[in-house]
């Protein structure tokens, strides 16, 4: 799992006015918690903030290098980040601390690879869940999970417990939950060519008794 490094600077100023000036300055307003642990109110530059997440998926992992008189290192994860939806600047950040000695619960993306069988003889392949919650420690956690679906028929499919993950990896889904199937084709037909069907008899019976 990748770990990014972002400064930040203490503040001890909070509420709408501090925000705005500092949106105004090209910073966002942040806070950083953890368990048992004071919050700390914090400010990141806004621009360094987009180059750091952009291409990344859910998972944001990020090293935060706090200023204050000396640096103070605390290793986050991002829980929530609130966009503008009007200009997409960043309004606000709740980052997370971690403790790497401790086991975390996660969504991990799922990466489907290959092509069904059943897709080439008229299947229709399903992806029914993108993610799977896990929970394990921060050195084990996986970027994504990778799920095969080669082998799978009309009629098969991939459950939680037909997932095979490195030890230490436990997936908290219900075991009978279907991450991806393969269905048959849906067979339509229509009404009119029915509707033909049924009238012929009728018309060649008509026909004879004339």
């Amino acid at each position: 799992m990748e770990i990014s490094e972002l400064k930040a600077t203490l503040r001890n100023d909070a509420g709408k006015g501090v925000a705005r000036r500092l949106r105004k300055s090209g910073f966002v307003p942040a806070v950083v918690y953890g368990h048992k642990k004071d919050t700390l109110l914090l400010t990141v530059n806004s621009s360094e903030l987009t180059k750091l997440l952009k291409g990344k998926e859910e998972n944001v992992f990020i090293n935060l290098l706090v200023e204050n008189g000396k640096k103070i290192e605390k290793f986050t994860l991002i829980k929530e980040l609130q966009i503008n939806p009007v200009n997409r600047k960043f309004l606000h950040v709740d980052f997370c601390e971690i403790d790497k000695e401790q086991a975390i619960t996660l969504d991990i993306p799922i990466h489907f690879t290959g092509e069904a069988i059943g897709v080439e003889t008229g299947g229709d392949l399903h992806h029914v869940k993108r993610e799977i919650k896990v929970s394990c420690l921060f050195a084990v956690l996986p970027d994504f999970i990778e799920v095969a679906v080669s082998h799978l028929n009309i009629g098969d499919s991939i459950k939680v417990q037909d997932l095979k993950l490195p030890e230490g990896i436990t997936v908290l889904d219900h075991e009978d939950t279907i991450l991806a199937s393969v269905t048959a084709p849906k067979i339509t037909v229509k009404v009119e060519q029915i509707e033909g069907q049924e009238q012929a008899p009728q018309e060649e019976s008509q026909e004879q008794s004339e």
